[in-house]
């Protein structure tokens, strides 16, 4: 048994409401530059659509993640090392510009520049990538306003899939269904992009499984992007570097949750620590049946709570504060002890990280509409079959197409929603309830609590980053490093400090890492505003928008310094007068 720590999210799509306040702030703080203009390393999607980019889902056409060759081993599907080298300078099968949508502006200046006409002045759309005018025709979420269209569904790789629920779609067109699906990078345990990569230039952080990419090591092969089945691998046409979702790993290190989680409104999402035994991992991906891959990677986490499994976790280096951290996990508690978290597309074998619950969907006023009592046990657990999202496009979705435990999680919500009810109008409960779901009162009390009511504390369970652990002699220097781990270091990103293209930064800004660990977390959770002592050196690299040389990030030329003072004779440099001879 080798221990491992890995940060992971769940997210309960119950909740969103697809405001895209996630979406905008994660645009704001990473992707806010030259290159990126059409990247989200956090997108919301309307199901059923085509996601972002189109069809990425269809992986017959993109060849992301892995399968099972002939001996059941797993093998990229993209091709292994042999196939990459012979196409190398090709990498044919990624989506297009078209795929994702071509950012635009509008041309605001115009309306108040335009001469004295006849007709109104207007903001025609003008392409972010040509500065041309262009046609608004396909966005990152422009499923949101024809949800369960027909336009739509004919291009659903989820929905051509099932075929039996597809029919059942198209005969109640009139009942159509939508919800919401947020994405960021899944930072898999068993990383596809990482394998594909033939620099070696991502990799996933042995302390906390984020992946990221080595911007020095990236020499633009895009062969990421194939291999990601996800598609949150993004390539910046202006670098020539890969960049994706890093977990915001500047602000985990400190203990604070991710941009996307911290603004999202209807409190979602939940991050935690989950200890995993990475020796069963290819095991776990190699399952041969689909079907299975779900408890397969449920299996390979380990028990925090278990006195072997704390102990080996110390042994292997991971600190009793983290281990601390993910036996209170949230994550833990929504996969393995409630049970109502299911992984996004198993299938493609890669382990991911970021798990859903389900939308359990209108279901008491489906049931109200038939005169009965809607939130009545026996009728919620009758209705479940009806949902108006049809349990085979969720079982498509999460389980691989095995409709049992996308059926068992919306048994236990409906349980709690029953059982709650009980407990809220004081009367007296019915155990029956939760043991039909396999759990007892306490245990849906809690998870009611954790869904319903948990405070930040309680969905946020992120112990801080060991820098202690170094060599006190290198310190200094790992974590100066360290603030170059981060995928957006060039071109004017969050994480340009220390090497870069141009040299050192000028004015000597503190490395990312540092500040992080001495400052960052005071500053946010702060009542007052901070304010920095070393602000004039400081260059806001968010709101440069890559172009021009913002004063103060690169060091002044030699010809453009002042001249030093010259020393009168008689004086030493330190200005003391020497007495003559």
């Amino acid at each position: 048994m080798r221990v491992m720590a890995q940060m992971g999210m769940v997210m309960n799509l119950d909740k969103c409401i697809g405001c895209h306040t996630c979406s905008v702030t994660c645009k704001q703080a990473w992707t806010n530059r030259s290159g990126v203009e059409y990247v989200w390393f956090n997108n919301v999607e309307t199901r059923p659509g085509q996601g972002y980019p189109r069809t990425y889902q269809d992986q017959e056409r993109w060849l992301g993640g892995w399968t099972l060759n002939r001996r059941g081993r797993l093998a990229l599907k993209a091709g292994g090392r042999l196939k990459k080298l012979l196409t190398i300078f090709a990498s044919p099968k990624q989506p297009q510009l078209e795929d994702y949508y071509e950012p635009w502006t509008y041309d605001y200046d115009n309306l108040v520049q335009a001469p004295p006409g006849e007709h109104v002045p207007v903001a025609r759309p003008k392409s972010l990538i040509s500065g041309e005018d262009t046609q608004v025709r396909w966005s990152a979420n422009w499923d949101d306003d024809l949800g369960g269209g027909p336009e739509l569904t004919r291009s659903d790789p989820v929905l051509a899939a099932m075929a039996r629920a597809n029919e059942q779609v198209r005969l109640e067109f009139e009942k159509t269904f939508m919800f919401y699906l947020p994405r960021i990078c899944e930072h898999c345990l068993n990383p596809s992009c990482v394998a594909s990569c033939p620099s070696g230039a991502l990799y996933k952080r042995s302390e906390d499984g984020i992946v990221l990419v080595d911007q020095d090591r990236c020499r633009g092969w895009r062969m990421c992007v194939t291999g990601c089945p996800y598609k949150k691998v993004y390539f910046n046409h202006r670098t020539g570097k890969a960049e994706k979702c890093t977990f915001c790993f500047p602000r985990v290190e400190v203990g604070l949750p991710t941009v996307c989680s911290e603004t999202c409104v209807g409190r979602l999402r939940y991050i935690g620590v989950m200890l995993y035994d990475a020796d069963r991992v290819a095991e776990a991906a190699s399952a041969p049946e689909e079907h299975d891959l779900y408890e397969a990677q449920r299996r390979v986490f380990l028990d925090p709570n278990d006195p072997v499994v704390a102990r080996e976790a110390e042994r292997a280096g991971i600190p009793r504060d983290w281990v601390q951290a993910a036996q209170r996990s949230p994550i833990w508690a929504l996969i393995n002890t409630y049970r109502v978290a299911l992984p996004l597309h198993p299938e493609y074998r890669t382990m991911p990280m970021v798990w859903y619950i389900p939308p359990l969907s209108p279901v008491v006023d489906v049931v109200r509409e038939t005169g009965v009592d809607g939130e009545d046990a026996g009728n919620l657990f009758g209705a479940i079959d009806a949902l108006r999202i049809p349990i085979g496009y969720l079982a498509e979705l999460f389980t691989a197409g095995d409709p049992a435990p996308v059926t068992a999680v919306l048994r236990r919500l409906a349980a709690m929603r029953s059982f709650m009810r009980e407990v809220n109008l004081g009367r007296p409960t019915d155990e029956s309830i939760a043991a039909a779901v396999g759990m007892t009162g306490d245990e849906v009390q809690d998870m009611y609590r954790l869904l319903a009511l948990a405070p930040y504390d309680e969905r946020y369970v992120i112990p801080t980053a060991h820098t202690e652990l170094g060599d006190p002699s290198t310190l200094a220097h790992a974590l100066e490093e360290s603030a170059t781990e981060c995928a957006l270091d060039y071109e004017g990103g969050p994480g340009m400090v220390g090497g870069g293209p141009f040299g050192e930064g000028s004015g000597g800004p503190a490395p990312i890492a540092v500040e992080n660990f001495h400052m960052l977390k005071d500053r946010q959770t702060a009542d007052a505003p901070a304010d920095p002592t070393d602000r004039v050196h400081r260059v806001n690299l968010l709101n440069w928008d890559g172009k021009g040389r913002p004063e103060g990030l690169f060091p002044t030329p030699p010809a453009e310094r002042p001249a030093a003072p010259q020393l009168m004779e008689g004086t030493d440099p330190h200005g003391d007068v020497e007495p003559r001879p």
